[in-house]
């Protein structure tokens, strides 16, 4: 429904402004003059030119499912009807394109669609994971219990995936670092030292002049190299889009030194959270490894948990084929088939989301301690590298005086 903007005089002559979502001007005139209005001006809003470019439209995070859903959670629960809900929830997000979307979907609702229904139109923002529990929620009549559980899930979820950013940021940070220093002595601090070398007319050492050769084809050719960066990047996004190239690139991070152990903890931490949260909520247990599958992010452990589906569906207990794929550790295998056992599953899977919460914790803080000291010795290696290269001609000739 299109949205107007209003402004009317109270019955104490006070001016009030607003903006209020209705079928036509009429009825918005009609319900503020029920209010006790007078004097009612009425204009329809204009339409942000922004929306129509997709680039500058913005686009839904994250973080603003994890709080439009813990909102909602809170809503239903204090007993709120869903449309009034939406309308809400609308009206006071910031981020325009979501805005728009949940008003989308609260006019679907008013249209007759189940609320599964309209937000499945919306895949990219509300995914099949969020979808399914919705609609699980919906058939059993508990839908504020789901959508608290879903709340707690994702935000536990993006907690989760913050860690896996955090790991990733130091690294990258000296790597960029390292380039911009060594970017910056070969193009504007060697030149120097090149120019007083060749006034002196002396023979360099080895070392100085392959410093001195790679910052004249910087200066000569820093396009090639750029260049080389870029189509290096666009062969590796391309190769990483076939499912070989995904296959090796996403084997190859679980299989590293480092990196490995903890992608493969938090691959389990986010397995038995989603899978958790989905059979407390009534999701089938097939159809939940279906889902989880495609939210594992990772084509290998994907691959592991359809493996697993198929065997369950050929009659397997869920332990069996779990520990046949090698990436859950037996611990795992053993909690999952206690809980299968006693027929406490969810809640065991809770209790192992909840340990490899910690300890993906632990190894996120033991990577960073290790990578600190090679960083800095890898960068210090290269500029002092460098930096002695040059001084050796300096060196010599003190010796010869």
């Amino acid at each position: 429904m299109p949205v107007f903007l209003w402004e009317g005089t109270t019955k104490k002559d006070e001016v009030k402004k607003g903006e209020m979502e209705a079928a036509d001007e009429l009825a918005v005139r009609t319900l503020l003059r029920r209010q006790g209005f007078k004097s009612i001006e009425v204009r329809k809003k204009p339409k942000d030119l922004l929306e129509y470019v997709p680039l500058l439209a913005g686009r839904v995070k994250e973080k603003d499912v994890v709080v439009f859903c813990r909102i909602f959670s809170t809503m239903i629960n204090a007993g709120l009807p869903l449309i009034q809900c939406l309308d809400l929830l609308a009206q006071q997000e910031q981020n325009k394109a979501f805005a728009k979307i949940i008003r989308t979907v609260k006019e679907d609702i008013e249209g007759g669609t189940s609320l599964t229904d309209a937000l499945k139109k919306h895949p990219k923002v509300f995914d099949e994971l969020f979808v399914n529990l919705i609609a699980a929620g919906e058939a059993g009549g508990i839908l504020d219990v789901v959508l608290g559980r879903l709340s707690n899930y994702l935000e536990k979820a993006l907690k989760l995936k913050r860690k896996v950013k955090s790991a990733m940021t130091y690294p990258i940070a000296v790597l960029v670092i390292s380039f911009a220093v060594v970017a910056l002595l070969l193009l504007k601090v060697i030149p120097v030292f090149q120019k007083m070398f060749e006034s002196s007319g002396s023979e360099l050492p080895g070392p100085t002049a392959m410093v001195i050769a790679m910052s004249q084809f910087a200066q000569d050719y820093w396009w090639v190299v750029a260049l080389i960066i870029v189509a290096a990047g666009f062969a590796f996004h391309q190769f990483y889009r076939t499912q070989k190239g995904r296959w090796a690139v996403d084997s190859a991070i679980l299989k590293a030194p480092v990196f490995g152990p903890v992608m493969k903890k938090v691959a389990v931490a986010k397995f038995s959270r989603t899978m958790a949260t989905m059979m407390s909520s009534g999701v089938p247990i097939l159809e939940g490894l279906s889902i989880v599958s495609k939210t594992a992010g990772n084509v290998v452990v994907e691959d592991a948990l359809l493996k697993t589906r198929q065997s369950i569906s050929e009659g397997q207990s869920i332990a069996e084929p779990l520990s046949a794929t090698g990436i859950f550790p037996p611990m795992v295998v053993q909690m999952i088939a206690v809980g299968e056992a006693t027929g406490a599953l969810d809640s065991m899977l809770n209790k192992i989301a909840d340990f490899y919460d910690d300890e993906v914790d632990a190894a996120v803080e033991a990577m960073t301690s290790l990578l600190e000291p090679v960083m800095m010795v890898f960068l210090g290696g290269i500029v002092g590298g460098m930096i002695v290269a040059m001084y050796l001609p300096i060196f010599k000739l003190a010796s010869v005086v």
